[in-house]
């Protein structure tokens, strides 16, 4: 079994069936769980969802409400695994950081290498598998490249 953590745009994209996205998103998360791999989340994924999902449409969000906003949440909280957050991802995250001298918005990405490599979750599914720095600690994933299961 291979575990996946979940980037926000995955989820983003899976919620949101008007997405151009959205069946790509859906059938890959799928596909992975009916190989019997694990999909997992962590607090800042659900974070960065909060914040797209209730920003307004003009400005790149999905408009939603709080109380929409909160209802998903929850239906992610009980459909995968929610990580616990420990202090190793806080020196994991400032280890990357320094090392591949990581700057800027990628530093939210390093931060979700970091809570992998503290959990020892081997693979990140992202659609923006170029925003992640290349380690070997970790296998990024676009959708694209997970195997379809057919089902019977």
């Amino acid at each position: 079994m291979t575990k996946y953590l979940l980037d926000t745009n995955i989820l983003l994209r899976a919620s949101d069936r008007t997405s151009p996205c959205y069946d790509l998103a859906v059938n890959s998360v799928a596909s992975l769980i009916a190989q019997g791999d694990e999909c997992l989340i962590t607090a800042q994924v659900l974070i960065e969802f909060w914040v797209v999902a209730t920003r307004p449409i003009e400005v790149n969000g999905l408009g939603w409400s709080v109380e929409q906003t909160e209802k998903k949440i929850n239906q992610l909280i009980s459909q995968f695994t929610l990580i616990e957050e420990t202090e190793a991802i806080l020196a994991q995250w400032l280890e990357l950081v320094t090392r591949y001298q990581i700057k800027g918005k990628r530093t939210h990405d390093a931060r979700l290498m970091a809570v992998a490599i503290a959990n020892q979750i081997s693979h990140v599914l992202t659609f923006n598998p170029k925003d992640f720095t290349k380690i070997k600690k970790l296998t990024i994933v676009h959708p694209d490249e997970v195997e379809p299961t057919r089902l019977e």
